[in-house]
């Protein structure tokens, strides 16, 4: 059995490490919004409130990352699997809205030496450009859901990244790429969120260049 993936200093210098080598592609918006997210490490203090996610005694050692469900009152994307993030405000940088949101959804606030680097544009085919940042949330944090953007707040262990099941692929008639599925517990979540997830495992965990953006998200996220 593979040991967990525990939240340690070597578990941070191993990420920004293999940040500092990726070399991150941008996507011009071309008319489409730019929006930013913080893919957040922090402990797993909490349980995950997914079937089929363990959570036990040593869940706090554990490094995991902040997913969250979006509320169902909003007008777009209401119920889905999130990160942390909006649109870029005028006159701010997509780190600062990143940073911006993930104060204002969970209560995390945190300062640009939180973050250990960021991961490749993803454009949507609902009309944005995401800049996801890796943002280093420490362990012993408190967050608290912003109940007018945020349903629930979900700590996924990192090991559900390293699933053998994962990703999952399925061929879509509309395109010549797949739509990319991410597994957690008994459940799964889609791109946008998925190829974020799986990028991040790809490359700050397993060193690699994978690049994500031709991925395909589910017809739900196309609105």
């Amino acid at each position: 059995m593979r040991s967990p993936v525990t939240l340690d200093q070597s578990l941070v210098q191993q990420i920004a490490r293999n940040l500092d080598q990726f070399d991150p592609r941008e996507q011009a918006l071309d008319g489409r919004t730019h929006a930013a997210v913080a893919f957040t490490l922090v402990d797993c203090s909490e349980p995950a409130n997914i079937a089929n996610i363990p959570h036990g005694d040593e869940s706090r050692a554990q490094a995991a990352y902040i997913l969250t469900t979006r509320t169902s009152k909003l007008s777009s994307h209401a119920g889905q699997r999130a990160y942390p993030g909006g649109r870029v405000d005028p006159g701010e940088t997509a780190l600062e809205a990143a940073l911006r949101e993930l104060e204002e959804e969970v209560g995390l606030r945190l300062d640009s030496n939180h973050v250990l680097g960021r991961l490749d544009d993803y454009a949507t085919r609902s009309g944005y450009v995401i800049t996801p940042f890796v943002v280093w949330g420490g362990s012993n944090v408190s967050l608290t859901p912003n109940p007018a953007e945020v349903e629930k707040i979900h700590r996924i262990p990192l090991d559900e990244l390293l699933r053998a099941d994962a990703p999952i692929l399925e061929a879509i008639a509309e395109s010549e790429h797949p739509v990319l599925k991410m597994p957690l517990g008994d459940e799964w979540f889609a791109a946008p969120s998925a190829a974020i997830a799986y990028q991040f495992r790809e490359v700050a965990l397993l060193g690699r260049k994978t690049r994500v953006a031709h991925f395909e998200q589910p017809y739900f996220a196309w609105k």
